[in-house]
This record gives C-alpha cells, structure tokens and sequence, in this order.
C-alpha cells in the first residue's frame, strides 16, 4: 500500500488498537507500507507501550457464553454478536445466547457451522438468529465458537457477559478451576508456558527487543552477541508477564500459579481459550 492509499479509517483503525497518537500512527503505516500489524511492531520497535498482538478480541458488542458439561469435560465459549450494546445488555438478548450455548452443549457441537444447523423447538440456530435479526433490525450472528475438552474443564464468565474463559485441566480442579479461570480474565495470558507461545511470536517479540536496542545510545559500541544475549533476559521478562503458569498469582502475588497449581494438588493446565468483547 502506498501512502496515497493509507486513509484516515486506516490510522483511526490503528489508533484505536494502539493508544498511539495520530501522527504516529500514520508514520508506522508508512513505514509498514500499510501492513496492519507491521505497523503495530514498528510502533513498539520505537518504544511505544503497545500490547503484544492478540486474538481473543473479535466482535464489539454482544454476549460471551461460557459453559461446560455436567461431567466438566467439554466446555464451549461463544459470542453472539450485536451492533450496539443496547441489544447485547437487553435481558432477552442475553436469554437467547444462553439459549444457543445450551443447544450447543446439548448437541455435542464442534464448531460453529455445526452450530448453526442445530434445531432449537423446530427450528436451525441459522434460523432464530435471522428471526432475532429482523426483529430487533441490527446484524448479528456466532461470531466466535471454542470447544475444549479435557479430563476437567473449569468455565467462567466475566464482566455482564463481556467475556468468557475455559481453562483445561489433567484432573478435578474444584474452586482452583475458578481461580484460575480468573487469573487468566484479569491478566490475558498468551500462552500456559513459555514452551507454549509459538515460535512466530518469540521470534516477532526477539525482533522488537533488539531493534528497541539498537537504537538506545547506551547500547552504542555492544556486539551482537551481547545483545542477543540482553534480549534473551528481556525475553525472559516477557515470558514471566505474559505466561500463565509465570505469573504471580492474583490472589496471592508472593507465589506464582505454577506454585499455587502445585499447592492446589499439582494441577496442570493443558489449555485455556479467553474470548473478550472489544
């Protein structure tokens, strides 16, 4: 993309993601020749304070669901989504996606096209969802559908249904299920552990780092090896904030959820999926 065809929706668009100013934002553009999240990385390569990409935001407004199994086996999380969140905190609303999500636990669903073929009192969830669509007159839909299944699977609901957390679990998490269930809605982890988060996104998070440092001053004369080193501690650093099991424990910050895991019957987590309205 070329200048020419950066448009002001373009760097509203980045603005909104980043926090950063508008100038800013159509420099990063520029330099990323348009490329959305190229301009994300180099906003950050300058130093500015933007969050690492994320996928758990999707839809602005609408209801999340999380719900399991009565064995806790399975857990689903879906978002139903509106336009305005006149609709999505309207009761009714908020009845007919609890509905849904049933269905979808009932029906054993396994992603979101199945979902829309599920009868619900004679008729597809494709169906309702084109019925609620003309009498309310704002576009919705599934707009996110996660399954996961596990020995346990804890669910949590956060925020008047703004966001919705599954957790996965080797065995019986009982109240632990929850409390960690929160700690990933409070603190947005990327991944359980540091062997977790994908290769992409250490080498994306390994470019920043060095870029960012090379152009410190107090970096000035350093070798390359010296600074692959320096960004392997940042690294580090960014594993500890950004991974679950790392983390120091929302409710008890003296000890990491890798030791409250322990303290609770040496639990692991095999998986979480976080879905969050914004």
């Amino acid at each position: 993309m070329s200048t020419a065809t950066i448009t002001a929706q373009d760097i509203n668009k980045l603005r909104q993601a980043t926090g950063a100013g508008m100038m800013d934002c159509r420099k990063a553009l520029t330099e990323a020749g348009g490329d959305f999240e190229g301009a994300i990385d180099w906003l950050r390569k300058q130093g500015q304070k933007v969050a690492a990409k994320r996928s758990d935001r999707e839809a602005k407004e609408g209801v999340v669901i999380a719900k399991t199994t009565a064995d806790n086996k399975t857990g689903i999380v879906l978002t139903i989504s509106s336009e305005t969140d006149f609709v999505s905190k309207n009761a009714d609303f908020v009845a007919f996606a609890q509905s849904i999500a049933d269905a979808a636990i009932a029906n054993n669903v396994k992603s979101a096209e199945e979902l829309n073929d599920v009868v619900i009192n004679g008729a597809k969830v494709s169906e309702m969802i084109n019925d609620k669509l003309a009498s309310i007159g704002e576009k919705i839909g599934v707009a996110r559908f996660e399954r996961v299944e596990a020995p346990y699977v804890a669910s949590y609901i956060h925020g008047a249904y703004r966001m919705g957390v599954l957790v996965a679990f080797n065995k019986d998490a009982g109240e632990a299920g929850k409390d960690v269930a929160m700690q990933i809605a409070a603190m947005n982890p990327i991944a359980v552990d540091a062997n977790s988060v994908s290769p992409d996104m250490v080498e994306r998070e390994r470019n920043i780092v060095v870029d960012q440092m090379k152009q410190d001053p107090k970096m000035a004369g350093k070798t390359d090896e010296m600074i692959g080193k320096i960004a392997e501690g940042k690294l580090n650093a960014f594993f500890k904030e950004n991974t679950l099991t790392a983390q120091p424990f929302v409710k008890d910050a003296s000890k990491s959820v890798a030791d409250y895991l322990k303290s609770a019957g040496d639990l692991k987590v095999i998986e979480f999926k976080r879905v969050a309205l914004g």
